[in-house]
């Protein structure tokens, strides 16, 4: 089972197993996990637990809520994630899960814990801009039959998952080492570099072994995707 080992602000350490469907966090004495501090909103964040695993949301809290040192707005929990709120920090521990690394988890970001500025940018890349070549290497486009496209891991523990692109945007990587976003137009799947939290900086992902340049790229199917120290390959498979 799941569980939170909370330190408060007084130094007080005490486990908490995750038994509920949802567990409120918050200064109010209402709260499942109550933080006698100033800097915690009265009800500053719930964690949303289910069989696949837990998942932390602020609730538009006044201080923000962390995780692992970076602001979150909605975050899925890994195990061992440090969660700080005010001057507490609630480490979530998920023993069942300790050796596993579930790729959707781990690489599909909710760009909402980026803010309200790279979400704009995010529906300015779904709405489509100026894109580049396919990637060197890439195999010839499918025919225009229904498709579903999909990214297999090809590396790792997780060799062998597979993320169904179901979004016209999805947005990969991990926030502050190497971000991008896969979107679907009317003529096919295109992979963009967007960096970190900013939109830059970061190491661009690499297609094909090599980098991809500030243009979207239009993926073709058996294409070779390295993102986040993660190996993939993009497919298109025909419509069920």
């Amino acid at each position: 089972m799941a569980k939170l080992i909370v330190t408060d602000n007084s130094g007080v350490t005490k486990e908490l197993p995750l038994e509920k469907e949802r567990t409120t966090i918050g200064r109010a004495s209402d709260n499942d996990i109550p933080l006698s501090d100033k800097a915690v909103s009265g009800h500053h964040a719930v964690i949303i637990t289910a069989q696949q695993g837990s998942f932390l949301e602020d609730l538009d809290s006044t201080n923000g809520t962390l995780v692992n040192g970076r602001q979150v707005a909605k975050h899925p929990l890994s195990n061992n994630d440090v969660i700080s709120i005010g001057r507490n920090t609630l480490k979530y521990q998920d023993e069942g899960k300790k050796d596993e690394d579930d790729f959707e988890k781990t690489m599909v970001i909710s760009t909402g814990q980026f803010g309200a500025a790279f979400q704009a940018k995010m529906q300015k890349v779904a709405a489509g801009t100026p894109v580049a070549a396919s990637a060197p290497g890439a195999a010839a486009a499918a025919p225009a039959t229904p498709t579903v496209a999909k990214l297999k891991v090809a590396s790792g523990p997780n060799a062998g998952k597979e993320l169904v692109l179901t979004k016209a945007l999805t947005t990969l990587g991990r926030p502050g080492e190497q971000v991008a976003a896969i979107t679907r137009r009317a003529d096919g799947y295109y992979i963009l570099h967007v960096g970190g939290q900013e939109g830059g900086g970061s190491k661009r992902p690499v297609v094909n072994g090599r980098e991809i340049d500030l243009q979207p790229v239009k993926l073709n199917t058996h294409d070779a995707i390295e993102l986040a120290g993660v190996k993939m390959n993009f497919l298109l498979v025909p419509a069920a």
